[in-house]
């Protein structure tokens, strides 16, 4: 079966699946990242602290941020990202990998490193 022109290219502006696969290499430049587990599941670190990891649904990430960020994002952002009772009260943010984009993806990783890293990384 042929697809029209049309169909081709909607299929072909669909962007590929962001996954813990994604963040890991969008990571991978950062000095000093280690790859690990936290609770089970994969888990990026800088120097031994955590800043990301994968969530128990493989399909949320689990992000080092801070109180003024976090509110700003669960306001601006509420499709992307989410807390639950258990993070309330710590500075981690939950992020919908099917939702993120992957400039703004790249951009959260690189504040949650900047949030772990000892200054010696940070240059």
């Amino acid at each position: 079966m042929v697809l029209s022109a049309r169909i081709q290219y909607v299929m072909s502006r669909r962007r590929a699946a962001t996954t813990f696969d994604t963040v890991r290499t969008l990571a991978a430049s950062l000095p000093g990242v280690e790859e690990g587990t936290s609770y089970g599941t994969a888990a990026l670190k800088v120097r031994g602290k955590l800043f990301v990891r994968l969530k128990e649904d493989g399909e949320t990430i689990v992000l080092r941020t801070d109180d003024f960020e976090r509110a700003h994002m669960l306001q601006t952002h509420p499709k992307i990202f989410f807390i639950t009772d258990h993070y309330r009260d710590w500075p981690w943010v939950l992020v919908r990998l099917k939702a993120v984009r992957r400039p703004m993806l790249k951009d959260l990783i690189e504040g949650a490193w900047q949030r772990a890293a000892p200054k010696s990384l940070r240059g």
